[in-house]
């Protein structure tokens, strides 16, 4: 690598795969590992275009809906997590199921389901048609208003002021989230706050990295695809940091040369779905015009782990093909019994 005077890169850390991330990805290639593909992913597993493409040559395949799923295969349910209403398409479908949900996203679908049946008006913030919000909404649909951020609170009406929480999609910006808060606690006084913080501890912690460089860096490099939640708000972070620029790139062939110009330090970061691979390549492009000088920016330490889905310690093929015979035995069955009445009549 080579460097020019003057001329450094901040990298964050942490930064990359969280631990619900890891263990969603470990999941897939697992399942292929041991049932063969194709194995079936409802939506993306993560959004991240270099590990779903990645992920497909193994022989994944990835579907939007449960029903494109064939009966008698095995289909997973992505990081983000899936309402019930899914769980029991898959179960009309024939269809052996994997969860692979972060923990806490599972975490935040609980809440949602304890103050419903506490007859709690929820108030979720998140955005809009983001599947973690679709599952998490679909636990107690009757209860739950989503709130967009601040713009939001205006509108939002409740059955009884003394019963209000608020809860949250995990990948927000920490400092919008709570503007948005405190808008909705100004407005409903008696709001109650979730038991624990919703906000992955992997978002706040990339956030972190991402504030305490971007008052240095004149420009912000975020690693992630544009459909990564978490990887768009680091780009906002960083600029309400202090950086002049920043960009949201999946390869460091999209960044643009001259982006550089003028610029002494460029902070690299990478949202919590991203391989370190793709880091690296844009550590590299980096290098080659002379931004070789590469700082830490240490915000935190990140030794958390999730163990793979219980699901993966049995035989879901042979699962799978029971389901299947189990359906065309009850409709030989049916079949039998109106050929029956037919004889007698």
């Amino acid at each position: 690598m080579t460097a020019s005077p003057g001329r450094r890169v901040l990298l964050a850390a942490p930064r990359g795969y969280c631990a619900g991330v890891d263990r969603a990805v470990i999941a897939v290639e697992k399942a292929l590992e041991q049932y063969g593909a194709p194995v079936y992913v409802r939506h993306e597993i993560v959004h991240n275009k270099y590990v779903v493409q990645t992920l497909e040559k193994k022989g994944a395949i990835f579907v939007e809906r449960t029903e494109e799923v064939p009966e008698g295969n095995i289909v997973m349910f992505s990081a983000h997590g899936v309402a019930p209403v899914v769980h029991e398409e898959a179960a009309r479908g024939r269809l052996a199921t994997i969860d692979a949900t972060c923990p806490l996203v599972t975490k935040v679908h609980k809440e949602a389901v304890r103050f419903a049946n506490e007859d709690y008006d929820i108030l979720l913030i998140g955005h809009e048609g983001h599947e973690e919000v679709i599952g998490t909404s679909g636990e107690a649909p009757d209860h739950i208003t989503l709130v967009d951020g601040p713009s939001d609170v205006a509108k939002v009406e409740v059955r009884d002021e003394s019963k209000v929480v608020w809860l949250s999609q995990t990948t927000l910006s920490v400092d919008e989230t709570m503007e948005t808060v405190d808008a909705l606690k100004e407005k409903f006084p008696q709001l109650i706050s979730p038991p624990s913080d919703d906000i992955c501890y992997a978002t706040q912690n990339r956030q972190l990295a991402v504030k305490q460089m971007g008052a240095e860096a004149e420009l912000v490099i975020v690693v992630g695809s544009r459909n990564s939640s978490n990887s768009k708000r680091l780009v906002e972070v960083a600029k309400l940091a202090g950086s002049r620029e920043a960009y949201l790139v999946d390869y460091a062939s999209e960044i643009d040369e001259a982006w550089l110009e003028g610029v002494t330090t460029v902070g690299v970061t990478s949202g919590a779905s991203v391989p370190e691979v793709l880091v690296e390549e844009v550590l590299e492009w980096l290098a080659q015009r002379g931004y070789g000088d590469v700082e830490l920016v240490k915000a935190a330490e990140e030794s958390i782990t999730f163990s793979l889905p219980k699901e993966l310690r049995r035989d879901l093929r042979e699962e799978a093909a029971a389901l299947v015979a189990e359906r065309k035995g009850a409709a030989g069955v049916t079949g039998a019994t109106g050929a029956t009445g037919t004889s007698g009549a």
